[in-house]
């Protein structure tokens, strides 16, 4: 089978940490372009057999070259470009967040069926092993019905970092609850679904009329389970990465996923012991609680999945509609810490 070519917009660290290394590791999958200025050098000596364009309109005029386009650029331009990629006929794939609003998701999603081109979005955290450990224990029923969910993001920064993720402007999607804070409401929405209220405190700590950079979110889900998450640069003590409460039994785990730091090293998605989580969690009720093991992260399946929606034999592995309630509870959190109230939520748009 020929490889499906993708070209990669943006070589910063969403696009060199993640997708350009996944994406070449993935049988079926070819890195054929990356589109960057700055980074030029670096893609040209890391991705030899690529193409290295200097503008998305030089990747617009030939874009008959390649099959699928991943937006990895920062989060002000997503909706742009995505919009250019649908009108050149390209699959879509944008790192998260989807964009910076409902209205805008809801616009790209209505341009991709009319051009019946496939779009997603990509929210790897879905496969982290914690998350994934998880995921199995609640598949298995190893802890009852689940009551409470309760799931953190957090490090100790003292100062802030610069970049455009401090951009005030509402269109730039900056601030934690739209970084780490996407990944958090995407994994409860994919264990526990449909969310009913909101409500949030969203906080800036470096700056009082800064970007949300300690923030806690609480979900109500139409199923009954509770979901807590927390997401800050500010935490000087590690609190568990996640907890699970349920009827008979209860799941705990410290620690990051450890995929992001390999690859921050270099190391390579196809290395025999990619994912290996050395951190066990806990499992159990009372005094009977036992270590247990924690399955490999895997976020080579993301494009994996891709590879297979572009060869019509699955989805895509994220349904943009997921993103977009993603952005929906990101904007009912920021109307709940405003007006301080619980925001009740009508029923997900879907199509």
């Amino acid at each position: 089978m020929t490889d499906f070519r993708i070209a990669l917009i943006g070589y910063g660290t969403a696009g060199a940490i993640f997708h350009a290394p996944l994406i070449a590791a993935t049988p079926g999958l070819a890195l054929a372009a990356i589109v960057t200025r700055r980074q030029a050098e670096a893609a040209r000596a890391a991705y030899p057999e690529a193409a290295i364009l200097e503008s998305a309109e030089s990747l617009w005029a030939r874009a008959d070259a390649f099959d699928a386009v991943v937006i990895a650029t920062p989060n002000a331009t997503h909706v742009s470009l995505a919009h250019a990629a649908i009108e050149a006929g390209l699959a879509v794939i944008i790192d998260k967040p989807m964009a910076a609003h409902v209205a805008e998701a809801d616009a790209l999603m209505a341009a991709a069926r009319r051009a019946d081109v496939a779009l997603t979005v990509f929210h790897n955290r879905r496969w982290d092993s914690d998350f994934l450990t998880v995921a199995d224990l609640i598949a298995r029923d190893a802890l009852g019905d689940i009551r409470r969910f309760e799931s953190r993001f957090e490090r100790w920064r003292p100062e802030a970092k610069p970049g455009w993720k401090r951009d005030t402007d509402r269109a730039a999607a900056g601030g934690i609850l739209f970084d780490l804070g996407s990944h958090l409401i995407d994994q409860t929405l994919a264990l526990f679904g449909p969310v009913a209220n909101v409500a949030a405190e969203v906080i800036p700590r470096y700056d009082a009329d800064g970007v949300d950079d300690d923030t806690f979110v609480a979900l109500e889900h139409t199923g009954g389970v509770r979901s807590h998450l927390w997401m800050s640069s500010v935490a000087p003590l590690p609190a568990p990465r996640l907890r699970v409460i349920g009827a008979r039994a209860g799941y705990e785990k410290y620690g990051m996923d450890p995929q992001e730091d390999v690859l921050r090293a270099g190391g390579s998605p196809t290395a025999a012991d990619w994912g290996h989580d050395p951190i066990d969690g806990r499992l159990g009720a009372g005094e009977a609680i036992i270590p247990h093991a924690t399955m490999p992260g895997d976020y080579g399946a993301f494009y994996r999945g891709v590879r297979d929606a572009l060869a019509g034999r699955a989805p895509m592995p994220v349904a943009p509609e997921t993103a977009r309630e993603v952005l929906r509870i990101i904007e009912a959190a920021r109307t709940s810490h405003a007006e301080r109230r619980v925001v009740e939520l009508g029923r997900a748009v879907t199509s």
